[in-house]
């Protein structure tokens, strides 16, 4: 009887690990799902510790069903990825043993879970942090909402790296109404301001013009990036997955705006395959490069 050689990897080969801490979208076209297909399909060892279940609702036009995870299990789960990837605990590092030091911000959904991750991110030396400022749920009670958008820009946004505000949410952090690329510009600029991150603000199809247009602006950079639109209607999970990818390219070492122009590629291509659902939406599939 022979026992079987294990090939093991050498430091040099072992993926870069990150987190998305994110909220589980049932049909699996955006959120923790459409994180996890990101990393995986850019080469880097992904982890997700899930802070609510959305569920569409079949029964009601599609809007969510939103449901918070408890925040002593957000805790634990944070307590556990980060035992089992953060730094060592005497500061050495272990040959062979990557680093989380790289975190994507998904849907919170509530006050409390921002301060819950607040904390977390805090007691935590991540290098990177990529914020996708979810503000509002459809689903949420309004008032709620408004306090968990507050809460975000309070607690989350001033520890942020990365944001990658879409259309309506450049608008709600800039304080600025986004009608052309320019407008879009003076955004970006100004959440840079506001945070001191570096921004990749979000026009997609919701700006006029044949080009899905983008802006990414780190204080120092201005670039618009644009690609032909995909039909004329936003696609589920194109918002998670640019994020996302900007957090695989980061933990490998990418430039931020090395890092932007990759992701930007990658969700046209993901858009440009999408696949289609009984949903009135279709969702972007990360396989979509390949």
């Amino acid at each position: 009887m022979t026992s079987a050689s294990i090939d093991v990897q050498s430091p040099a080969d072992t993926p870069a690990v990150v987190l998305t801490i994110a909220g589980s979208e049932a049909t699996g076209g955006a959120g923790a799902q459409a994180d996890l297909k990101t990393f995986q399909e850019l080469g880097v060892f992904g982890i997700a510790n899930l802070t609510c279940i959305v569920s569409f609702n079949p029964n009601d036009n599609w809007n969510h069903r939103f449901v918070p995870v408890d925040q002593q299990v957000i805790s634990d789960q944070l307590e556990a990825t980060t035992a089992a990837y953060g730094p060592a605990l005497d500061g050495e590092s272990v040959p062979g043993r990557p680093v989380l030091d790289t975190v994507k911000i998904g849907m919170l959904g509530s006050p409390a879970t921002i301060a819950t991750v607040a904390g977390a991110l805090g007691e935590n030396s991540f290098q990177n942090v990529v914020l996708d400022p979810v503000l509002i749920c459809k689903g949420q009670e309004p008032g709620h909402a408004l306090d968990t958008d507050q809460a975000l820009k309070a607690q989350i946004l001033p520890l942020a790296t990365f944001v990658t505000p879409n259309h309506f949410e450049a608008e709600s952090l800039s304080g600025l109404e986004i009608t052309d690329v320019e407008s879009l510009k003076a955004a970006a600029v100004r959440i840079h301001e506001l945070s001191g991150a570096a921004v990749l603000a979000k026009g997609g199809v919701r700006l006029e013009g044949p080009d899905a247009v983008d802006v990414f602006y780190d204080g120092e950079t201005l670039e618009v990036l644009s690609a032909p639109k995909v039909g004329e209607v936003a696609v589920s999970g194109a918002g998670c997955s640019l994020a996302a990818a900007v957090t695989a390219e980061l933990a490998k070492g990418a430039s931020p705006l090395e890092a932007a122009r990759t992701a930007k590629d990658f969700v046209t291509a993901g858009i440009r395959n999408r696949v289609a659902s009984g949903a009135p939406f279709d969702a972007l599939w990360q396989g979509g490069a390949r």
